[in-house]
């Protein structure tokens, strides 16, 4: 069956109010991003000639209203985008400490994306991508637990590849426990997995790379190319028994780190679809990473995420230049 999409990806569509400046009274101004990790995928994607869908839920506010139209500029299909009547789009503040990393707050107790419920899950969707990529955002509560657990059964049924993030906000979780079983949940679902190295830690007990992977892959056999991503070190991909590490680029300008991990996952979903899982070699493992880790690095260099994704001859060119 010839399939519509090449990525559908289910979760939660935010904005990010990032850090921009000091006013002339001496407060803090924060900039209005549309984001959200499933969506800032999606958009990286259809920057790499892809087509995609997003399934989530907004409010009936601005807001909600700005994020729809931010996906549909990126050329994301928006219908599987529910609104819902009463509860307000969610809102993460992220602040940005010296070295890059951030902190966030969200205003989501509740926030439209968690009220997805599985009716509102658009079936003919799902059924018609060859990826189905989520999250763990849509996984701290219902009712839209139970959505990405229908969506995830469609997508299994479709035959199609099963990509997940566990993207670990904690706080977002009342019960940290609760977290683990969830991400683990979803480890045990996917064929492809992008994991950070905290996320990692988080879940294994291990801070050496290796030896961490060797767990998971050895308690979820189901996992056919993992990767973890190591911030300013690089990234590392384990596959059919091969291993590579590729260092980050360190050219400068780095300005905030919000959508590099996204950006890393749809490099990688991108090489997935031309490449496929099967028999991968350290040679191709190692040109997949050297292109993630160049688009991850390009959106270091501006705020936000949906409409600071790279282009893809910027990321050739870097690939170029850093032979």
């Amino acid at each position: 069956m010839e399939r519509m999409y090449d990525v559908v990806a289910l979760g939660e569509m935010l904005i990010d109010f990032t850090e921009n400046g000091v006013s002339a009274q001496g407060n803090p101004i924060f900039e209005a991003n549309p984001g959200g990790a499933p969506c800032n995928v999606l958009a990286m994607l259809q920057k790499l000639g892809r087509k995609t869908a997003f399934i989530g839920k907004v409010g009936p506010d601005g807001f909600g209203r700005t994020l729809r139209q931010t996906g549909v500029e990126a050329g994301i299909d928006m219908r599987g985008l529910a609104e819902d009547e009463r509860i307000h789009t969610t809102l993460a503040f992220v602040q940005t400490a010296p070295d890059g990393d951030r902190d966030f707050s969200f205003y989501r107790d509740p926030g439209a994306d968690m009220m997805l419920s599985p009716e509102e899950v658009p079936a003919e969707l799902i059924e018609n991508g060859k990826i189905f990529h989520f999250g763990t955002l849509s996984l701290t509560g219902e009712p839209v637990r139970a959505a990405t657990v229908r969506a995830v059964a469609l997508a299994r049924k479709a035959g199609a590849v099963i990509s997940f993030d566990p993207n670990l906000r904690p706080p977002l979780w009342r019960d940290m426990y609760v977290a683990k079983a969830m991400i683990a949940w979803g480890l045990a679902q996917a064929d492809v997995v992008k994991i950070a190295d905290n996320e990692l830690e988080f879940m294994t007990g291990q801070t050496d790379f290796d030896a961490g992977a060797a767990m998971l892959l050895e308690e979820y056999p189901n996992i056919r190319l993992l990767n973890v991503t190591a911030g300013s070190r690089g990234s590392y991909a384990y596959s059919n028994g091969q291993r590579v590490f590729v260092p980050a680029f360190k050219l400068g300008g780095t300005i905030e780190t919000t959508g590099a991990g996204d950006t890393f996952c749809a490099s990688v979903l991108h090489f997935v679809l031309d490449r496929g899982l099967d028999g991968l070699t350290e040679e191709e493992l190692t040109s997949m990473l050297r292109f993630a880790n160049a688009a991850a690095y390009l959106v270091t260099t501006k705020k936000g995420a949906i409409r600071s994704m790279p282009e893809r001859e910027q990321v050739d060119e870097i690939l170029r230049k850093n032979q």
